[in-house]
């Protein structure tokens, strides 16, 4: 169209056109033609710039380099070095600053002062102050392995002088002598000392005066003073001489007279500037009033009881407006809690609890975290939540839903990483809900919980809930505990087992608690009627014998039917094997619990769940099966079911479809799914290492799903009795009214929790020792310890020093010859008592010196010897001191002679001689002699217990007694330093060489205190006392010192064994600094050594994504078993790879003292996976891979799922070390890994 209008464009290139107004530009900013202007056939061509084509070509795409001849396509060029560049150096922040005084009226600058200042560069990998800056947007959520975790509320900040004591300890280092002038690796350096011709300068002062430096300053603002000014000043002056003292005014008169000539002390110049305390002036203030003396502290109270019993009346006062309302009256243990929720008080609920009625964890902050210690219960907790609060979030490994939310429910180990990793999310944090705290018992993850109790910062408050615990110790919180139920329970036996017999419910606990034995003899009378004729006994712990498949049809069907008829479904049967809740399940064949619109609805409701996933997933085995047993109102629950299965039998439970749910002890894990009946397959366990009765806390947990607040007015709990013999009644009643287990400590140290508490410098793995729960008995009494220490270094100092001079030098050896002599005897006779001959020796009439409090080295006869091996004692008349000695006082104290120390001087009585019979332990005997007396035991027994009776207290002693006491005297006469004793050589034939060895001693001990000099000195007695009270408290003071240090820790030695096998392996350097292979471990939840020495040895680089994946299913898979024979040969050489790492790092544990062999730690990696995992990576149906296992597809999933996590943990791991080839390749790993139903998103989530 050549009536177009054109514009003609004279520049060149399109880069340099002219702007258009803003009203030609679009909204993305780019500049656009007007509309009806243009070009008829575009915008000319144009050449780009040279360098722009150049970078793209080269420097952006390096493929068009040539391959050959590299010195014509590449070049370098030489850079020019810059020395001085090495000197500069960025300017450091300014610590402090300086601040006017000025005056308060006027606001004329009086004066100048330093000030600190606080917060200074402070950033996530230097500081753990809650004030500095958040880090990156990116990092905010889950934190950086790199970054430092916030001060630990659980551990007290150190002062400085603390700080300076433990640097001091480290290293002394003087920055003003200490300094290098020769590099590390340098034969020479730089020497800074001032050269001869440099003129010397004078030294300056020690102390400077900042305002004599600031006062020739102008700074513009300072006013004239006027006269009142001058005036006051002036009167102050003259104040101020009228107050000296002639001392001063001579003073004076000194220094008018002129200077000094005589040598005087230089002035003081501080070491370092650390040395310095600017202390500033106090302003002047009236006197006073004497201060009142202080209060004596209150004694420190961790767990305080709350009295439940007195009604809250004025709750809804209090709280006028709840987070949530409740369609129920919340119990009064509930209004106690929510009211100290309000005051921000850390509260510990032991009580009965319910999905529906959690009230106290339900009152939610501006910021809350609920953990839980399973994924399930996480997503259910999400789902509930989220209907009650809506701004509620979900993390978990592999989904994160809605994380700005203010209530994130997450796993108790994602907590621990974000504290850790030094998340952001902590620094708003409010409030740390812990459900099912009883987990804490785990012995495999009861760790986190202590770590995360520790690790959260001071201003957050806990709240601990738990219905299967008695007591809790560590924060100061405030304990709710109630036994009542708010739905009471009925416990019975039932012993049929057909359609005649289905109604034997016999009552063994009532809804109040109290036992009915007759219910349980009623159960016994009628097992008696159905059994054969033939004898059968009914005693305790009488083997059971096991009912076949059959039979347990037939009771099922037959209790079933009973519960039915009662309208007492639905009901969940607690069963403990995975295979008998599938095997109970699947025998119930002929079994239909549902109506028609039942079915409807079930059907419509798996259709609708479905359909979420392949067509090959959807007719897998097992998916076929439970829709067949939903379909008749059956269900099973087990770790063994898939996810997205199990998701739905616990929805279609919660709506009453499910009637009958056979399940593990999983199920009763915090799951708000209540029921009308619980049932116990029973009573009985396999914990993993043998069979044994159910604990009191597990059988409250499952019984507690029996009762559903507001429908039933109480629950029943059912105990099948299918064996021959039913349980022991003193069983089923420890059971049932047994004490719960309490909060036991399962702290341990791991490699993880070394590493990161190592990497930051303020924090100590001995202190996180300290704050376990495991050190709570022996840290209990802490403050007490320290302030008897503290007497004790007063009266130690106090104390008058011995006098070991002259005659008296060799007086501390003597003292020290004695106490090695008494402990030398004390590990012989120790020896004697625990060998076979020693014991025979101690029988009926054998002649012995004990050792106790009452009466030193009092001889007695052996009347009789206990038949308890482990704790035997010996029955023996001794000779004591007459009654009423006692009130007398006790005896002067005198130093002991040589033959004191060197035999045994008997105790003898003063005056009447009298007896007593005691028990002692192999402890309390000090020698065995050698001698042996006829004594009738049995009498002298009888005889002195019938005169410790009130009404024959004043009759004489008996024959026998008197018999045996006039021999015992006539011993003791003949050798008042004792009897021969029995030699443990020749007489009791003990080889040891501690016992050889310690004859030895004795006797070398023995000669050297006859010929110590001391003991002719007249005043050996008063100074060896005084000399044995200051080693007796010098002692206690050690004993207190221990107590109060790390050294007393139980897992000190295994922390340093640990510490050194991170040393063996180049983890941390000689002086604790963590190197990259440390950095890397943190990273790693778990097996963190083997990862990071895959990663370091380049062990995994060369393989194949998949191949990856196949080996590192060894490190996850929960499955025992041995991997496959037949695989692929990169695959078996990466397990023996795999191995031979495993096997190193063990034999480095071995060598650093740890019990764990080589072959446990090899044995913990299970590769009966390996060829699913492969298989599943390379893109194979899930519907294929039961053919290549018996593993429970639940189990195969779980495998799979923390799989995909590890990936992604080594994926950042690599990114750290700059290794993007296996980064890449750990990232295509996941991908291959999370597909179909294994990564079928949760339902709860939906």
């Amino acid at each position: 169209d050549l009536a177009t209008p054109r514009w003609w464009c004279p520049p060149p290139s399109p880069a340099v056109l002219a702007p258009s107004p803003p009203s030609d530009r679009s909204i993305d900013g780019i500049c656009r033609v007007p509309a009806g202007c243009g070009l008829p056939h575009g915008l000319p061509p144009w050449a780009p710039e040279l360098q722009h084509e150049t970078e793209d070509l080269f420097l952006s795409s390096p493929a068009w380099l040539p391959l050959y001849g590299v010195e014509h396509g590449a070049r370098s060029w030489p850079r020019k070095t810059d020395p001085r560049s090495l000197l500069a150096a960025p300017g450091a922040p300014l610590p402090s600053d300086l601040q006017a005084q000025r005056h308060p009226t006027t606001g004329r600058v009086l004066g100048y002062r330093e000030v600190l200042l606080e917060n200074t560069q402070l950033s996530a990998k230097t500081s753990l102050s809650l004030r500095r800056p958040p880090g990156p947007p990116a990092q905010a959520l889950m934190g950086n392995p790199t970054n430092y975790p916030f001060w630990p509320g659980g551990m007290d900040e150190p002062t400085v002088d603390d700080l300076s004591s433990r640097s001091e300890a480290e290293e002394d280092v003087d920055f003003e002598r200490d300094l290098l002038t020769v590099p590390p690796g340098f034969t020479r350096g730089v020497d800074f000392a001032p050269k001869s011709e440099y003129p010397q300068l004078n030294p300056a002062p020690g102390l400077l005066s900042l305002n004599l430096l600031l006062e020739p300053l102008d700074f513009g603002d300072q006013e004239e003073e006027d006269g009142e000014e001058e005036e006051k000043k002036g009167q102050k002056e003259k104040k101020k001489e009228e107050e000296k003292g002639p001392q001063a005014e001579a003073g004076e008169a000194a220094q008018e007279a002129g200077p000094d000539l005589r040598p005087s002390t230089p002035p003081l110049r501080a070491d370092s500037l650390e040395d310095l305390v600017l202390k500033e002036a106090p302003p002047a203030t009236e006197a006073a009033p004497p201060p009142e003396p202080p209060l004596a502290p209150a004694p420190e109270q961790w767990a305080i009881p709350v009295d439940i019993s007195a009604p809250v009346d004025d709750f809804y006062r209090l709280v006028p407006e709840p987070a949530i309302k409740w369609p129920f009256e919340p119990d009064v243990f509930q209004k106690q809690a929510i009211l100290h929720l309000e005051r921000h008080d850390s509260v510990f609920v032991a009580a009965h609890l319910r999905g529906e009625d959690r009230g106290a964890a339900q009152r939610l902050s501006p910021r809350t975290i609920y953990t839980s210690p399973i994924k399930a219960l996480s997503n259910q907790k999400f789902r509930d939540f989220r209907l009650t609060f809506g701004d509620v979030g979900l993390l978990t490994g592999d989904v994160q839903l809605h994380p700005e939310a203010s209530c994130l429910i997450m796993t108790t180990e994602i907590l621990r990483s974000m504290l850790y990793s030094g998340s952001d999310v902590i620094r708003d944090l409010e409030w740390v809900i812990f459900d099912e705290v009883h987990y804490i018992n785990d012995a495999e993850r009861g760790v986190v919980w202590e770590e995360v109790l520790i690790m959260l910062p001071e201003h957050v408050s806990i709240i601990l809930l738990s219905a299967t615990v008695s007591s809790r110790r560590g924060r100061r919180l405030y304990v709710i505990s109630t036994a009542a139920r708010p739905v009471p329970l009925e416990h019975f036996l039932f012993t049929g087992n057909s359609t005649r017999t289905q109604d034997q419910l016999f009552l063994l606990l009532d809804a109040k608690g109290a036992f009915q034995t007759k219910g349980y003899y009623a159960a016994v009378e009628a097992k008696k009627e159905r059994t054969s004729k033939h004898a059968q006994t009914f005693g305790a712990k009488q083997p059971t014998q096991q009912t076949g498949p059959g039979q347990d049809r037939a009771v099922y069907l037959s209790l079933l039917g009973s519960l039915r008829a009662r309208s007492q479904l639905p009901v969940v049967v607690f069963t403990f094997s995975r295979g008998r809740c599938d095997e109970q399940a699947s025998g119930l064949g002929s079994l239909d619990l549902t109506t028609a619109a039942e079915k409807s609805d079930i059907h419509l409701f798996l259709q609708r769940c479905l359909a979420r996933l392949r067509g090959s997933d959807r007719r897998l085995p097992q998916v076929l099966h439970m829709s067949e047993l939903l379909h008749r109102g059956l269900g099973v629950h087990h770790s063994g079911i898939l996810p997205i299965l199990k998701e739905i039998v616990e929805m279609l439970f919660s709506r009453g479809l499910v009637k009958v749910l056979f399940a593990t002890e999983t199920f009763a894990m915090g799951v708000n799914m209540p029921a009308r009946t619980v049932v116990f397959d029973s009573t009985r366990k396999h914990d993993g290492s043998a069979f044994r009765d159910l604990l009191p806390g597990e059988y409250v947990q499952m019984a507690g799903r029996a009762g559903r607040r507001g429908l039933d007015p109480t629950g029943t709990v059912i105990l099948l009795c299918k064996a021959r013999s039913l349980p022991d009644m003193a069983d089923l009643h420890r059971m049932m009214l047994g004490k719960p287990s309490q909060l036991q400590s399962q702290f341990r140290l791991t490699y993880t929790m070394i590493l990161n508490l190592l990497r930051v410098d303020a924090l100590r793995v001995e202190d996180m020792m300290k704050r376990s729960f495991s050190e709570f008995p022996s840290r209990r009494h802490s403050k007490a310890h320290e302030q008897a220490l503290a007497e004790l270094t007063e009266r130690l100092r106090a104390l008058e020093e011995p006098d070991t001079s002259g005659p008296l030098a060799d007086l501390p050896d003597y003292f020290n010859w004695g106490e090695e002599l008494t402990e030398t005897r004390e590990v012989i006779q120790r020896r004697i008592l625990e060998s076979v001959n020693g014991l025979k020796s101690l029988s009926v009439g054998r002649v012995v010196v004990a050792r106790r409090s009452e009466d030193h080295n009092a001889l007695g006869v052996i009347l009789q010897v206990s038949s308890d091996i482990v704790n035997r004692t010996f029955t023996t008349l001794l000779l004591c001191e007459r009654a009423g000695a006692e009130a007398e006082g006790p005896p002067p104290r005198r130093a002991p002679s040589p033959d004191d120390l060197a035999g045994h001087n008997l105790f003898l009585p003063e005056g009447p001689c009298e007896h007593t019979v005691a028990k002692l332990h192999p402890g309390d005997v000090a020698a065995i002699t050698t001698k042996t007396l006829r004594v009738s035991g049995e009498r002298i027994i009888e005889d002195f217990g019938r005169r410790q009776q009130p009404r024959f207290k004043r009759d004489p002693p008996g024959p026998a007694v008197t018999s045996a006491l006039q021999e015992l005297v006539r011993l003791l006469q003949a050798h008042p330093q004792g009897p021969p004793t029995l030699d443990p050589v020749n007489d009791l034939q003990l080889k040891d060489v501690a016992v050889v060895e310690g004859g030895l001693r004795v006797r070398r001990l023995q000669d050297l205190l006859r010929g110590a000099r001391c003991t002719h000195s007249p005043r050996f007695s008063s100074e060896f006392l005084k000399l044995q009270e200051q080693r007796r408290l010098q002692k206690e003071q050690e004993r207190l010192s221990f107590l109060l240090s790390d050294q007393s820790l139980m897992l000190l030695p295994e922390y340093h064994q640990r510490v050194q096998v991170l040393r063996t392996l180049g983890y941390v350097d000689g002086a604790g600094t963590v190197q990259l292979a440390g950095r890397v471990a943190c990273a790693m939840s778990s097996h963190e050594l083997l990862l990071t020495e895959l990663m370091f040895d380049n062990a995994l680089t060369a393989l194949r994504p998949e191949e990856i994946a196949a080996l590192l299913s060894g490190l996850v898979c929960q499955s025992p078993g041995e991997p496959p024979q037949q695989l692929p040969a990169p695959l078996k050489e990466g397990l023996e790879r795999v191995q031979a790492v495993a096997r190193r790092i063990g034999e480095v544990q071995v060598a650093c003292g740890l019990n764990q062999t080589v072959e446990e730690f090899v044995g913990e990696l299970h590769f009966s996976l390996l060829e699913v995992v492969y298989e599943w990576a390379r893109g194979m149906p899930f519907s294929e891979l039961a053919r290549l296992t018996g593993t429970p597809e639940g189990l195969v999933v779980r495998c799979i799922q923390r799989l995909a996590e590890m990936c992604r943990s080594l994926r950042g791991a690599a990114r750290l070390v700059g290794e993007p080839v296996l980064g890449a390749k750990m990232e295509a790993a996941a991908t291959m890994l999370r597909r179909d139903i294994v990564f079928a998103a949760s339902l709860y989530t939906q």
